[in-house]
């Protein structure tokens, strides 16, 4: 493999350098380079992967049978792992650098070593080389909305283009709702927007939520969980900081005939008052950053009355993992969700304790996730017309492919998984 670097101004992956300044041009080269190149073709003999060079040779320690990434520019994708570690990975997939026949299962494969693709020797030097969350991306009230905006302000029309007719943007639960991987094994689109509803109501119901109750959502979403806690007869009331969802949600409201039981307002978790028979919040704990966990906790203590119920449904990663990243600013962090961590099951279970709760019931259902996920890339996928109509670009839709099979590599490999978490708060 040469290591003839393209000059910086001579790169040009075809990509607007306005809106992706990172994508279309290369870090220098140089030994960052050079050490990455060492370190990527020591992680390549590991893999169970063909890691095809541009000439044909196969650098990987798969067969014929095994997923195929083809490397395109290797020496850029050296440059960009040489600066950026993971994140350079991903702009170097954006940019064309490298490409997979199949990429939810090359980005399989990486997931189930994610905690052996550096050596040990080197893995000490972590805290040296990858980068740290931008001090305006941490969780304080006053990044919060902007966080939440540069995501889920988007566009209503795009998420309505891959998500079902529920607008429901968390793990949908297939089968009879005991979790089964039988039952996540044989889904379809038409399967989704009732093993969404039965997410929901399994949630609802492991919370205590009935006709009289009085419910506090944090997180809204567009709208489909406080509806059907309306539905059976609670009053709601849900917080956002997304205006997109909160106006659409309203309408949803609106037409289903229920704004006297639904309320939505633009309001961080911190400021929300009153006490509320069940608290319910779906996916939103990965938004809230690890330094911020024990106040978001003692929101959650504050907010349900004493011997009320808290129904939580988070995704999940290893307790180690999640000690070793907690402060690593990703390519999800950078393109995807600003700010952030995903918390372990034990992490939940000590921050409750800490604010004093008590988890009382806990459901997985990760294979449901990576299902889920297969679902949406395939619709996003046939409807890639419809969302270049609505302005976003090829790099754009590439880096929306690369999330999502990314994500629901992260479930196949079960080195992430999604929980729903019941909690209590002592009587008295």
């Amino acid at each position: 493999m040469s290591l003839t670097l393209p000059r910086r101004n001579s790169y040009d992956p075809g990509v607007d350098a306005v809106r992706w300044p990172d994508v279309a041009s290369l870090p220098p080269g140089g030994y960052r380079a050079k050490a990455a190149r060492a370190l990527f073709a020591h992680v390549a003999r590991r893999m169970e992967l063909q890691i095809l060079l541009p000439d044909g040779t196969n650098i990987g320690a798969g067969g014929p049978d095994t997923p195929v990434l083809r490397l395109v520019r290797p020496a850029a994708l050296h440059r960009r792992l040489g600066n950026g570690g993971l994140i350079g990975f991903g702009e170097a997939y954006l940019a064309g650098d490298w490409t997979a026949d199949d990429l939810t299962t090359v980005l399989t494969v990486f997931c189930r070593r994610m905690a052996t693709l550096v050596p040990p020797s080197l893995q000490r030097l972590r805290d040296v080389a990858v980068h740290r969350h931008p001090h305006t991306e941490r969780g304080t009230a006053e990044n919060a909305r902007r966080n939440i905006s540069r995501h889920y302000d988007l566009s209503n029309d795009l998420f309505a283009l891959f998500l079902d007719e529920t607008l429901t943007y968390s793990a949908a639960l297939f089968g009879p709702g005991d979790g089964s991987d039988a039952a996540a094994a044989t889904t379809t689109w038409d399967d989704l927007a009732d093993a969404q509803r039965r997410k929901i109501d399994r949630l609802l119901d492991a919370a205590g939520v009935r006709a009289g109750s009085s419910v506090l959502e944090i997180g809204t979403g567009w709208g489909e969980l406080a509806l059907r806690a309306a539905a059976r007869g609670a009053t709601v009331r849900s917080i956002t900081l997304s205006e997109e969802q909160r106006t659409l949600a309203l309408q949803r409201v609106a037409a289903a005939g229920l704004g006297d039981r639904v309320s939505i307002e633009l309001c961080d978790y911190r400021a929300a008052q009153g006490q509320y028979d069940a608290v319910v919040s779906v996916e939103m704990i990965e938004a809230v950053g690890y330094d911020f966990w024990p106040e978001y906790f003692a929101t959650l203590h504050r907010l349900v009355t004493p011997g009320g119920r808290i129904g939580l449904q988070a995704i999940t990663m290893p307790h180690d993992r999640m000690l070793a990243s907690r402060y690593t600013y990703t390519w999800i962090h950078k393109y995807v969700f600003p700010g952030g961590l995903i918390p372990s099951v034990e992490s939940v279970e000590s921050s409750a304790a800490q604010a004093g709760l008590t988890v009382t019931a806990r459901h997985g259902f990760g294979r449901h996730y990576a299902e889920t996920l297969r679902l949406w890339r395939d619709r996003f996928a046939a409807r890639a017309t419809e969302v270049e109509a609505l302005g976003f670009d090829a790099t754009f839709r590439r880096m929306w492919e690369f999330y999502l099979c990314y994500s629901e590599a992260g479930f196949r490999a079960e080195y992430l998984d999604v929980n729903q978490f019941v909690l209590t708060r002592e009587e008295g």
